[in-house]
Order: C-alpha cells, then structure tokens, then sequence
C-alpha cells in the first residue's frame, strides 16, 4: 500500500467527515470511461438516463467499472481510514445532464442501509467536472457524528430511490461544496449529512459512487447480504462474495446481479419498512 493521503488528510477525515479534492485518473483515462459510459447508457434505453436496477452494483456488470472499483489508488486511500480489509458492498452512478431537475435531498447513507457500523467510506470519483453550478455534492462538515430522522418522500426528481430526506433544516452557511475535475473523488463518511442540487450547468455531472465496508461489518436488516473483496482477506465471513464479471452483460454476469440487487433491494425497503413499524 502507497500513501495517499497524509496524515493530517487522515485526522481532517476523522473530524469532518469527508476528504477532497484526490487525484486519481489522467484525462485519458476519463475519456475512456466516459466513452464505455455512453455506450451503457445507450444500452440501457432509458432516454440516456442511467437509471432502474442496472445502476444497482454496475461493477458486477461492467469490466471496466469494476477496475474502477479495485484501482490501487482509490484503495490505497481508503485503507488509511478503514483498514487492509476491503468489501465493495455497492456501486452507482450519479448523472445530471444540463438543465436536469434532479437532486439530492439531505440525508444520511447509514440510517437506511441496515450496516452493524458507520465504518463505512464512499469513494465519489468525478467523470465530468462537478461544480456549484453542475450541482455538486454539498456536505455539512462534522454532521457525521449525530443520527438524525429522515421522512420519505417519493419525489419524482430525487435521484434517492425513496427520495430520503432529513427531518432537520441545514442553513446554506453550514454547506460545503465538493468541487471535483475529472478524475479527481472525494472520500466521504457513510453519516455525513449530503445531499445536491439540479445541473445549471452546460455540461453533464457525471460521478461513479462507489462504496467500501471493512470486513468486520455485517447486514442487520435482512437475510445475508453480498459484497465483493477487494482487497484483504475476509475471516468474518458476514457478506456472501460477489465474482468479478468475466466480460460485459455476459450471460453469468447478469445472472449474478439479477440475483444480488433482488437481494440487496429486498433488504433496504425491508430496513425501512421496520422503521416505519
């Protein structure tokens, strides 16, 4: 493992809950993915929108995504923070094209994901620039240390599958934006309060959210959940592991992710339905 990130990176993490900007992939590298991107968003037929169960764990489809997923960089920096130890228990793309409506509310990813521990980082890596007026991701530095209610509310612009929103109001003096170029991620905690705004940009925002549990973590909301090791050796044994796809949209690949998002959706609105109980 390289250092990545220095030590008062490290201590800066720990006290407001998130790490930006680090650089990762070369304009070349950027290019490449966002040429295989369009050409899944093709695909999926959806008026180019990257939507529905197939932006559920595209790593499981996608070769090139799951490189992404398991580049020494990005695991290198999340090491420092949760260990040698690596699941990547979920993967998804963020994508606002100009003039979209779609947001993201304020809310918590650990108060409906079911996880036993908020040792958990995602790792936002930025495929087009990200900035204030694209719609960035906003976050309230040290929010991480404080659960709060969230409310639900289905709205048709909210890119959060049940529009999860927190039930407390954040001041724009609170809010810090993420500004990242291409190629650069931001490191953040699993209870930061976060949330974006619609794309006034003349640019497309187009980040790859990926997210990262030490082993030692396990699923309380449902029946065992699925994860992929990315790096590290796994003793406890809490998540069934995911394989690597041999090649894009082949026949195992889709067998395989049918199954694990039926599972994993399963258990999030079940977590959520138990709250509401």
């Amino acid at each position: 493992m390289s250092q990545v990130l220095s030590d008062e990176q490290v201590q800066r993490y720990a006290r407001d809950g998130y790490i930006s900007p680090i650089d990762v992939f070369n304009e070349q590298d950027v290019g490449s993915f966002n040429e295989k991107l369009q050409r899944f968003r093709q695909r999926l037929d959806l008026n180019g929108k990257i939507a529905g169960r197939y932006n559920q764990k595209p790593h499981l489809l996608l070769p090139w995504a799951n490189q992404i997923v398991r580049h020494p960089r990005i695991l290198d920096a999340v090491e420092q923070i949760l260990g040698p130890n690596i699941l990547c228990w979920a993967s998804q793309f963020f994508a606002k094209d100009p003039g979209d409506n779609a947001y993201v509310s304020w809310h918590q990813d650990g108060n409906y994901w079911g996880l036993s521990s908020v040792d958990v980082v995602t790792a936002w890596v930025a495929l087009t620039p990200s900035t204030i007026e694209s719609g960035c991701m906003n976050v309230v530095p040290g929010s991480q240390v404080r659960r709060v209610e969230h409310t639900d509310t289905y709205s048709d612009d909210n890119m959060l599958s049940r529009g999860q929103e927190i039930a407390v109001t954040v001041s724009p003096e609170e809010a810090k934006p993420i500004v990242l170029q291409p190629g650069q991620m931001s490191l953040h905690h699993v209870m930061i309060f976060h949330g974006s705004e619609p794309n006034r940009a003349d640019h497309p925002r187009v980040g790859f959210a990926i997210r990262y549990v030490p082993t030692h973590v396990r699923q309380t909301a449902g029946d065992k959940d699925s994860a992929m090791l990315v790096r590290g050796v796994d003793t406890y044994h809490h998540f069934e592991h995911e394989r690597e796809p041999d090649e894009e949209f082949s026949d195992a690949a889709m067998a395989q992710h049918r199954q694990v998002v039926e599972r994993q959706l399963a258990i999030l609105y079940a977590g959520a339905k138990k709250r509401k109980d």
